[in-house]
């Protein structure tokens, strides 16, 4: 038998099978591929939050279970258990909403509501009554806590206890006035570092403290106690005074942005800023009474 003659071939002349690549859009064996597109995300320009989804999630660092970090209304961050419960079993006090990525105190109407982790933690005693539900979800999270530790994946933090101060004799935790408060901050002025998202998806490596920006200044200031409280003995402690820098700064450093991302607005946050409304009686732990490198001759300059 004569091998099949191909169309538009001369009379007599065969020709072999030649390979055909497969096209970009399909497998060798001509099945389709699936592309999957990554897709960024993004903060739409009306949200009040600009914390990313990704940037809201944590661990309890004394129980080991997992927490949703929110900001409230007034932009002081809270943990929530990650999953929702009956607005039935949650005492009323404790029943806490989201309303674009905003917690919110009290229920929504709903049938659901969220309840803050320190109420369901198992390391803290609850200040609301709870009832035989809300003991149900401690025991579990007790129950996983004991699980995690044993297994050595987990280990509960100490005892709150200062830290010791860095080489350069500044305090682990210091005290900044900006905005006309005063905040505890979580790191030392130095190793503040910025919340907003890179191009790669990862949180920006560079400090919020910029050699080309206008700096603060360490200063005694009185120890105020706030509306309400017991009087403090009249005592000066050293705080990082950010007042008297332009209000476009002082937002800056209460965003907790470099100045490359406080220049970018429309760029997502993947970290909650670290600060901390200062309580003069629950952080007294804190208070420093002397400036840093006090020595003959210095006014204090950061």
């Amino acid at each position: 038998m004569l091998p099949h003659r191909l169309g538009g071939a001369p009379p007599g002349t065969f020709t072999g099978m030649r390979p055909r690549p497969a096209p970009a859009a399909r497998h060798w064996d001509g099945s389709p591929r699936t592309v999957h597109l990554c897709r960024p995300l993004r903060v739409a320009a009306t949200s009040p939050s600009r914390l990313l989804r990704t940037g809201q999630s944590g661990y309890c660092r004394w129980c080991g279970n997992r927490i949703n970090w929110h900001q409230r209304a007034d932009q002081r961050p809270i943990d929530l258990h990650p999953t929702e419960l009956i607005t039935a079993h949650v005492p009323a006090s404790c029943r806490w909403h989201l309303s674009s990525g905003i917690a919110h105190p009290h229920g929504d109407g709903s049938d659901w509501c969220r309840i803050p982790h320190t109420v369901l933690c198992p390391r803290h005693t609850p200040t609301a009554p709870t009832g035989p539900h809300i003991e149900a979800v401690r025991r579990q999270l007790a129950v996983r806590t004991r699980r995690l530790i044993d297994t050595g994946v987990f280990t509960p933090a100490p005892a709150a206890c200062e830290p010791a101060a860095g080489t350069t004799g500044r305090p682990a935790r210091p005290v900044v006035q900006l905005l006309l408060g005063r905040y505890l901050a979580e790191t030392a002025i130095e190793d503040v570092r910025c919340v907003a998202q890179t191009r790669h998806r990862h949180r920006c490596p560079q400090p919020v403290l910029a050699p080309s920006t206008p700096q603060g200044l360490w200063t005694l200031l009185p120890a105020s106690p706030q509306r309400g409280q017991l009087t403090l003995p009249a005592t000066l402690m050293a705080v990082y005074d950010l007042s008297r820098l332009p209000y476009t700064e002082q937002l800056r450093w209460r965003t907790q942005r470099c100045p490359a991302h406080a220049a970018t607005p429309g760029a997502a946050d993947l970290a909650l800023a670290g600060w901390e409304v200062f309580d003069p009686l629950l952080h007294a732990a804190h208070i420093r009474t002397r400036l840093p490198h006090a020595t003959p001759g210095h006014h204090g300059k950061a």
